[in-house]
């Protein structure tokens, strides 16, 4: 089998061209154009998320997520979507425990509505009791469906809670119910005058544009907003380093037992990130993966099997979570996971591996950026986590250094007993099988 050159996979990913500003409020502006087809992608993203906020106050963040379409002082309740709706367009936001994405995609001759609906959530959105009271109603239900109520929904949940002692990854985007519940009208107020305000938030715009009409219309609805405070809540806890494995078992509502394993890694952008996602793809990207080939294909042992690096902008986790097939037992899917792992940690990969990886990286980088609502995210957080909009273009370069001495190293870093938290999920009828069996 033969893979395709790195040279020959870049020549399929051109620079993506960009221009960039702030306006005197602090906002950055950052400016794409791409006339391929007749649409822009307008969005704003705020550096926050759930890791700003007040410990007694989870789920501000995700609650805004919601609370921001309600409409403004000139939008109406209800109307915010509508608007377009009926211009051909459409719309969502998300929330992760770093940042939150607002956007909307439009045909281009509506640029000035997206930037006249996005300005207006930035200065002048509803924060009352209807809104808010409407809100924590929709949050509430949506931790119950999403969470409570799916099998191994409360996975992260669970795994953030023990891999975490003191720094706010400790809980999820999701939040605390009661903590919702309680919030007064002024607690969410507070939340919004601090975090959503233009020095905390890069807008972009992509896509069929002319940029210097885009920079003037960018001028015209934001230029005007007032600039926020300057010391933004920024969490400077430091995680202890671990020393000693954590264990525990959750019983759900599930068929079929998991195995989940959570190892310590460093941040998004330094250069032992890069190695691990590399070896997290050489351990499950895809059929090939070793993962894979050992426990599906090979041994039999499990359904699936993944290892995720989560990127956030403080060191994090990689997950790895696997499948058992019926009957077999956790234990014996654990152990191969674990022979797999320390495998790497004591050889290295062959270079036909390394090949591999490098072009597997380069591939799915080109896809990361194939469309222009995907180029709007990827340059927002760029900026937005490093003040780096061009690492949307460089980032390859950061894979491309690894070498197979980067991966073992790693692997030893961080891949180690010690650095990890392992949750076994069963099903509620052992619990209650176990429970009998004790009287």
């Amino acid at each position: 089998m033969t893979f395709v050159g790195l040279t020959a996979l870049q020549a399929q990913s051109p620079k993506i061209q960009f221009e960039e500003f702030d306006l005197d409020n602090g906002l950055h502006v950052i400016l794409h154009e791409d006339h391929s087809t007749p649409i822009v992608a307008v969005s704003v993203m705020y550096h926050v998320g759930s890791k700003n906020e007040d410990p007694n106050l989870q789920g501000f963040a995700h609650f805004f997520e919601h609370l921001m379409f309600e409409g403004t002082k000139n939008i109406e309740r209800g109307e915010y979507s509508r608007y377009v709706e009926k211009a051909g367009g459409t719309l969502n936001a998300n929330t992760s425990s770093d940042r939150t994405y607002y956007y909307e995609i439009l045909p281009s001759n509506q640029l000035e509505l997206g930037l006249w609906l996005e300005s207006e959530r930035m200065l002048h959105a509803k924060v009352d009791s209807v809104g808010v009271n409407t809100q924590k109603k929709v949050v509430i239900e949506e931790k119950k469906q999403n969470y409570d109520n799916r099998p191994y929904g409360s996975l992260l949940i669970e795994m953030m809670k023990r891999a975490y002692e003191k720094h706010p990854y400790r809980w999820t985007t999701i939040g605390d119910p009661d903590h919702i519940r309680s919030a007064s009208i002024q607690d969410f107020q507070d939340f919004y005058d601090e975090f959503y305000v233009p020095n905390n938030a890069v807008l972009t715009i992509a896509g069929d544009i002319n940029k210097d009409e885009a920079r003037s219309l960018a001028e015209k609805y934001f230029a005007d907003i007032p600039r926020g405070p300057e010391d933004l809540y920024r969490p400077q806890v430091k995680e202890p380093v671990k020393q000693k494995q954590v264990r525990d078992t959750v019983y759900d509502n599930i068929q079929l037992p998991a195995v989940i394993q959570g190892y310590h890694i460093p941040a998004l952008g330094t250069d032992d990130y890069y190695a691990v996602d590399m070896l997290a793809s050489l351990l499950s990207e895809g059929q090939s993966s070793r993962l894979h080939r050992r426990l599906v294909d090979q041994e039999e042992l499990a359904m699936q099997v993944m290892l995720m690096p989560m990127d956030m902008e403080d060191p994090g986790l990689a997950l790895t979570f696997a499948l058992p097939n019926v009957g077999v037992d956790p234990k014996k899917v654990e152990k191969v996971m674990d022979e797999e792992i320390q495998r790497v940690r004591n050889e290295l990969i062959s270079d036909r591996e390394l090949e591999k990886l490098k072009n597997q990286v380069e591939s799915q980088l080109v896809q990361q950026n194939s469309s222009i609502s995907q180029r709007a995210v990827n340059m927002a957080r760029k900026y937005t986590y490093f003040e780096n909009t061009n690492l949307i273009n460089t980032e390859i370069e950061k894979y491309q250094a690894v070498d197979k001495q980067d991966i073992k190293r790693v692997a030893n870093k961080y891949f180690r007993e010690d650095n990890r938290v392992v949750l076994y999920y069963l099903p509620e009828s052992q619990k209650k099988s176990t429970s009998q069996l004790n009287k």
